[in-house]
Formats: C-alpha cells, sequence, structure tokens
C-alpha cells in the first residue's frame, strides 16, 4: 500500500437491497477505499493485494475460504452486527484474520422495546386501542 493511500475494504455493494446503507459507506468512506464485490470480481489480480479488511453487513458477503484464500493481505473482519454464529472463526482465524462485531450496538434499543412490549402487554393497550379504534 502507497504512503498516503487508504487501506482497502471489501463490501457487497452500496445501497440496494443488501448493501451498506449509504450513510455508514460515506462513514466508511473517510477511513477506507471501499471495494464492491463486484469490483472485486472483476479484477481479482489487482484488487485482492488492496484490500485488508472485509466489512460484513447483514451476513453479507459470506466469507468462505475460497474468497479468505484470494484475499492475501486481509488482517480484519468486521462484522456490522451483535453476534459472529454466521462466521467460522476457527476457519477464519487459521488465515491468521482478527474478527470484530459491535456487541452491544442494539442493547439498549433492545431493551427499551422489551419494555414497551411488557408494559403494552401488563395494561392491554393493544387491546384497548383496537376496542377505541376499531379498524
Amino acid at each position: 500500500m502507497a504512503e498516503g493511500q487508504l487501506p482497502g475494504v471489501l463490501i457487497l455493494d452500496i445501497g440496494g437491497t443488501h448493501g451498506v446503507l449509504e450513510n455508514l459507506a460515506a462513514l466508511l468512506k473517510k477511513h477506507f477505499h471501499l471495494i464492491t464485490m463486484k469490483e472485486f470480481l472483476g479484477n481479482k489480480e489487482d484488487m485482492s493485494k488492496k484490500i485488508r479488511s472485509i466489512f460484513v453487513f447483514e451476513c453479507r458477503p459470506t466469507i468462505d475460504r475460497e474468497l479468505l484464500e484470494s484475499l492475501p493481505n486481509l488482517k480484519v473482519i468486521g462484522n456490522s452486527g451483535v453476534g459472529v454464529d454466521h462466521l467460522d472463526l476457527k476457519m477464519i482465524s487459521s488465515f491468521g484474520v482478527k474478527v470484530t462485531n459491535t456487541p452491544h450496538a442494539v442493547a439498549d434499543p433492545t431493551a427499551d422495546i422489551g419494555m414497551a412490549l411488557m408494559l403494552a402487554s401488563a395494561r392491554r393497550l393493544v387491546e384497548g386501542n383496537v376496542l377505541n379504534f376499531p379498524g
């Protein structure tokens, strides 16, 4: 990697059905050169040397042995979710690659929803709403 050049990060895509959200992609662009899976597959020889990390968003791209073997400079896989059960950690670590995730990213919203559901259930809010405002 040339001096002043941002490290490459492999992502599935930007936007669309399964791509990284556009506002998140804008944040990533401040620190990385984003390489989509389409760009990577279109020019594997050049792109594989530039990719230092993979950003997994909504379990994509799929991390398998073939992908890892094609990325000799890969150092880290960043998972944007809480769990890593969709990743084969043993296989990934055999390539000397580290895995990160965001374990507390949704802890507060999950607790908020849990409390809201308990209160709604205890006070029968859904039933009351249906009775007062028949649809």
